[in-house]
């Protein structure tokens, strides 16, 4: 479980930062990448990395600024080019189903593959066997979500041995008891999978949020996040600047970190107006609240470990 920076920074394009997008890699859970945004350009980010379009199972948009959405009708389409054939579904605030119909209309694009379009409110949007993701409204001036992905408990690791010892040879059976299933033997006796199975492996949360101030739904969505990706577009001792433009700084992402009780934070939607280096010192800002926090730059990777230790 892994998230990748394709694009960081806030607006517009800049030379160091495309505008936002992210990848939730999840390759070994589902064989899939979930995509959280599509500013301009991001499938030119792609190109730069091994990310496969044909991967991109669901696009979760936060919000409808251009530098969230313009992405979207290029990857789209190219993604249709490329042999891309599996059903990809967006989720999003309301309008997005208009601007994509109109966006691949006038451009006269078909898509070869099957595409829906999921315009959410507040609440459980997904809930499959393996994750759940949850969304409330954030403060943007339109229409802002974040996005909580929780990924279910599973099931602790399979105690061979002990099975062997108990005289149950290896086959069909053991996949049954792995995934919690209680099996009657032959002679009648039954074997309960919690005796052969270690400790339930914990699932991992994720929170994303889109463009918002500082509110009370960012720290709900982020309570007890593995890693948390917050919105920095202004530094520290800016924050009427951030209220007027219904944004945050580097100390009120690090606030909903420490009250949400995050094991990281990751600060993201950085302006153009901090160059290289100033990053250093927006992480020093934050850490003075928030002290495991890390700064997203384009290509950045950080890896979710299931053992619950710090992502790194």
């Amino acid at each position: 479980m892994d998230i990748f920076f394709l694009g960081t920074g806030a607006g517009i394009p800049a030379k160091l930062r495309n505008v936002s997008s992210m990848a939730l890699k999840l390759l070994d859970e589902r064989g899939s990448i979930w995509l959280f945004d599509c500013g301009e350009a991001t499938q030119h980010q792609i190109l730069h990395t091994s990310i496969k379009p044909r991967r991109i199972e669901k696009i979760f948009i936060t919000h409808l600024h251009g530098d969230h959405i313009y992405g979207l009708p290029g990857l789209l389409s190219s993604r249709s080019f490329q042999g891309g054939d599996t059903e990809v579904t967006l989720y999003g605030p309301k309008g997005l189903k208009k601007f994509i119909e109109v966006s691949l209309s006038v451009s006269g694009t078909y898509l070869k593959y099957p595409l829906k379009v999921a315009e959410i409110t507040e609440g459980i949007v997904l809930d499959e066997e393996d994750f759940k993701v949850e969304t409330r409204m954030l403060e943007h001036g339109i229409s802002s979500y974040g996005y909580r992905i929780t990924e279910k408990d599973r099931p602790g690791t399979l105690l061979a041995d002990k099975l062997a010892e108990a005289g149950i040879k290896p086959g069909p059976i053991y996949k049954k008891i792995k995934n919690g299933e209680n099996i009657e033997l032959e002679d009648g006796s039954m074997i309960e999978a919690e005796n052969f199975l270690g400790p339930a492996q914990k699932g991992r949360i994720v929170t994303v949020l889109g463009d918002t101030r500082f509110c009370d739904a960012a720290i709900d969505l982020a309570a007890g996040a593995d890693l948390l990706i917050h919105e920095a577009t202004f530094s520290g001792g800016e924050e009427k600047l951030a209220y007027d433009y219904f944004h945050s700084t580097t100390l009120q992402a690090a606030q909903v970190a420490l009250e949400a009780n995050a094991r990281k934070l990751c600060l993201n939607h950085i302006s153009s107006r901090y160059e290289r280096q100033d990053w250093e010192q927006l992480v020093k800002e934050s850490q003075t609240i928030f002290p495991n926090t890390v700064i997203a730059e384009d290509f950045k990777e950080i890896h979710i470990p299931l053992d619950k230790g710090e992502a790194n």
